[in-house]
């Protein structure tokens, strides 16, 4: 075994310029495979993590459309006693424009109350959160994100600025009392053109400016080990008992729609990582190509060594080993060019990188695989040539 890794090693540095571009081919289809998986795995642990911030593991509830029904402040009382509940919060939410020095922008306003915290992770940067004070006051206090501070006003904490935008249809001023970072910014980023920030205000100041007294829909916790879907069912049958109507509720398992957009990503990058499989696949044509070559190179060579005894099977191995060794080499270069690629990415975009483990080793079994197979029929070339026949060549 170490002799035929040996002269594996030897054979492929008599031509090393070749077999440096054939590992070449090897690397890039490796690298390519890599960078496509760590980028799509970085894209869904970002997005989950960004649909868990605005509190998309939960669930749900809203009212059907074409129902003379409405959520009110009972209902969430009602929900909040159900022992599964862990916590249930109000949620009010309406498009609205804010007033800068240079004009304005587009945001989305969210009614919410001093729980919201709790279940869409609003991560106080600068500032403070809603307390009872200022919702049982319907005051005209806000909390804005990150990045609408520093695109309006150059720096994170902008505690006590005044801003205004419109809130149920009114043109108000608004004192900032906190600074938050939700999630990544993913969604802010994909939807940026149409609502580049997020606003919270308490959700009484939205309820007394539109003149209304009910919710939009009531984002709920459930506690960890229940079912969602059973939960829901529960809910959403109590609130038709309470308020005696039938069918009037929805619950939408937020969850669950998590799961299968993750799914779909999943299957994107599955799809990703086939196209870029095919780049291997063409490499390791490449080590067919280069065998063949090899193979009339040394015609004389292994017609002197089947002269002195050598089996089919040794040169069969002889040749077997430097197209393994071939894909091994490029796999290993592939793997680290790959992942040093990934890692300067994520680092840039202040994103976590995960190491697949399974496509490494899809990665690196498909190469090494292909590899093989392709030099197979070189090698049964080489281990077929009778000696006299190889002798003549020149």
């Amino acid at each position: 075994m170490i002799d035929y890794l040996k002269s594996a090693f030897r054979n492929l540095g008599r031509k090393s310029a070749r077999t440096f571009l054939t590992i070449l081919g090897i690397v890039i289809g490796v690298s390519s495979v890599i960078i496509v998986a760590s980028i799509s795995q970085c894209g869904t642990n970002s997005l989950n993590s960004e649909l868990d911030s605005l509190g998309l593991s939960g669930l749900s509830i809203t009212t059907k459309k074409g129902k003379n029904v409405s959520l009110t402040s009972g209902d969430l009382n009602s929900i909040r006693k159900i022992s599964q509940v862990q916590q249930a919060s109000p949620i009010l939410v309406e498009n609205t424009n804010i007033t800068l020095r240079k004009g304005t922008t587009t945001a989305l306003l969210w009614g919410i109350d001093t729980k919201a915290s709790d279940i869409i992770s609003v991560k106080v940067l600068y500032g403070r959160l809603f307390n009872k004070r200022d919702v049982n006051a319907c005051a005209n206090v806000c909390l804005v994100d990150k990045e609408f501070s520093r695109s309006a006003y150059q720096r994170s904490n902008i505690i006590g600025k005044s801003i205004s935008f419109q809130c149920g249809g009114i043109e108000q001023a608004f004192t900032v009392v906190g600074v938050v970072k939700t999630g990544t910014g993913l969604l802010q980023n994909l939807i940026g053109d149409y609502i580049p920030t997020f606003v919270y205000v308490p959700y009484t100041t939205v309820q007394a400016s539109a003149g209304r007294s009910d919710f939009d829909e009531i984002a709920v916790k459930i506690k960890a080990g229940d079912s969602a879907e059973n939960v829901g069912k529960m809910i959403v049958s109590n609130l038709d008992a309470s308020n005696g109507t039938e069918d009037a509720f929805v619950s939408n398992n937020l969850a669950k729609q998590k799961d299968g957009l993750i799914q779909i990503l999943d299957l994107v990058t599955l799809i990703l990582s086939a196209v870029g499989s095919i780049s291997l696949l063409v490499a390791s044509l490449s080590i067919m190509t280069v065998m063949l070559v090899s193979v009339n190179e040394r015609t004389r060579e292994i017609g002197i060594k089947k002269a002195l005894g050598a089996t089919r099977g040794a040169i069969m191995l002889e040749f077997l080993f430097e197209a393994a060794l071939i894909s091994v080499i490029g796999c290993i270069l592939g793997i680290g060019v790959g992942y040093l690629v990934s890692f300067a990415g994520a680092s840039y975009l202040h994103v976590i990188l995960s190491i697949r483990t399974d496509i490494i080793l899809l990665a690196t079994g498909f190469s090494v695989l292909t590899g093989i197979i392709f030099g197979v029929y070189p090698a049964y070339k080489a281990a077929c040539l009778k000696p006299v026949d190889a002798l003549r060549q020149e």
